[in-house]
């Protein structure tokens, strides 16, 4: 059932059928405004936040002349008899509505605290501009137009048009078929999403195109060699979402590689013939690292990117339309352990001992990602040929045991066949 909120206001005027600008009391403002149509959910640390605070509390009197006002959508608006209070009536996200606070996030939350510290308001005004019965994409369009004072990322507004929408709802279908929870961040300050930036929708999209192996395929395209520094898109066209969709069924996997890696490192440097120390290149034991399943945190911090060059050697594995070449469960261990053992180490340890960080370097270190993508390559052609060779085997074994059974048969009858004297 829709919710109402009432605003205490000093006038307002009708800017158009659907539109109506007022000036609002700032004490009385309703603090708990639904946050569903705005492109990020305020932060109480940003810049941002501080100056609204600041102007709010230091000189309240003159708040509506050196702020830019809030925007909200609603339902439907209906001023009281005596129009000092305007009601609205707000349909939230499970109501099929998309109502709520479009811009203005940041100063309601200055609201809140300067009432919760018990600053006096009573003279504090603020412009309000309301719009009336608008669709989830009309709101959201206003949201990405609505001038900010702090810049938003690019995640907040592609997630802002819904184009992660498609991802979302393959998360979900995920979740109940495998028993997990994932902990997401979509969009700026997201809360109860953690800041680790393996956790950010972003970083899913790059497991993704590394094991694009049609895009990426050094044998066929050699301007796209490998998923080098990737710069992901400001825009999902239909395009690009129909290619991401074909490559979900693999997400799984992806995040098993880096699970697993994270969990080899974590063994490498606990190892208790190494009592503490830490030989690996950028990897930090003083802080923590969480992965998007809920069920994996490690006790040191590592640089985001760091097991791409991995992921994407796997895509050797893969065929054109995206399926394993060999059982995914039967090798993906196995070569794992490989690479870590006969080249990722050495190389984080030499790293090192050079005294370098990897950092974001090792996403745009072509050598790197030659040297696995070869690696995978001659791990396969290994593997093919010890199946050819098992098949041949196999085959050849038959071929004798056939060979042997017609001789017994014969054999046989030669027993069996009487000399006449």
């Amino acid at each position: 059932m829709p919710k109402t909120w009432n605003i205490k206001i000093d006038n307002y005027f009708q800017a158009n059928p659907n539109c109506i600008i007022a000036t609002a009391h700032v004490d009385s403002f309703p603090i708990d405004f639904p946050l569903e149509p705005n492109i990020r959910e305020p932060n109480r640390k940003s810049a941002t936040y501080r100056q609204i605070f600041d102007s709010l509390t230091t000189e309240p009197a003159k708040f509506f002349s050196r702020h830019s006002g809030i925007v909200l959508s609603a339902n439907k608006v209906k001023p009281n008899r005596n129009k000092t209070e305007l009601e609205l009536e707000i349909l939230e996200a499970n109501e099929g509505g998309s109502d709520g606070i479009i811009n203005g996030g940041h100063t309601v939350l200055a609201f809140e605290q300067a009432k919760n510290y018990k600053y006096d308001l009573t003279e504090a005004r603020v412009k309000v501009t309301i719009h009336i019965g608008l669709t989830e994409e009309s709101a959201k369009d206003i949201a990405l137009a609505s001038n900010t004072t702090t810049p938003v990322d690019s995640r907040s507004k592609v997630n802002a048009r819904g184009d992660y929408k498609f991802i979302k709802q393959y998360l979900v279908q995920l979740e109940r078929a495998e028993d997990r929870k994932f902990r997401i961040a979509y969009y700026q300050n997201q809360s109860g999403a953690p800041r680790n930036a393996q956790c950010n929708v972003t970083h899913l999209l790059k497991l993704l195109y590394c094991l694009d192996r049609n895009k990426y395929n050094p044998d066929g395209n050699k301007r796209t060699k490998h998923p080098v520094g990737m710069s992901l898109p400001s825009n999902i066209t239909d395009a690009e979402r129909e290619r991401l969709t074909a490559l979900l069924p693999l997400l799984s996997q992806a995040l098993w590689i880096e699970q697993r890696l994270y969990e080899i490192i974590q063994d490498h440097i606990t190892n208790p013939r190494r009592k503490g120390a830490n030989d690996l290149a950028s990897i930090d034991i003083r802080k923590t690292t969480l992965l998007p399943d809920s069920k994996y945190s490690f006790g040191f911090g590592a640089p985001t990117d760091l097991a791409l060059p991995i992921i994407a050697s796997y895509r050797v594995f893969l065929d054109k339309d995206y399926k394993w070449i060999l059982p995914f469960n039967e090798f993906a261990e196995d070569f794992l352990q490989h690479v870590w053992t006969n080249y990722f180490r050495k190389y984080l340890v030499s790293e090192k001992t050079a005294g370098n960080t990897v950092g974001t370097k090792i996403s745009r270190n072509q050598e790197i990602w030659e040297s696995l993508y070869i690696s995978a390559q001659s791990y396969l052609n290994q593997h093919l040929m010890q199946m050819v060779n098992s098949s041949k085997e196999e085959k050849e074994s038959k071929v004798t045991q056939d060979a042997n059974k017609r001789a017994k048969g014969k054999r046989g009858e030669l027993n069996e066949t009487t000399v006449p004297k």
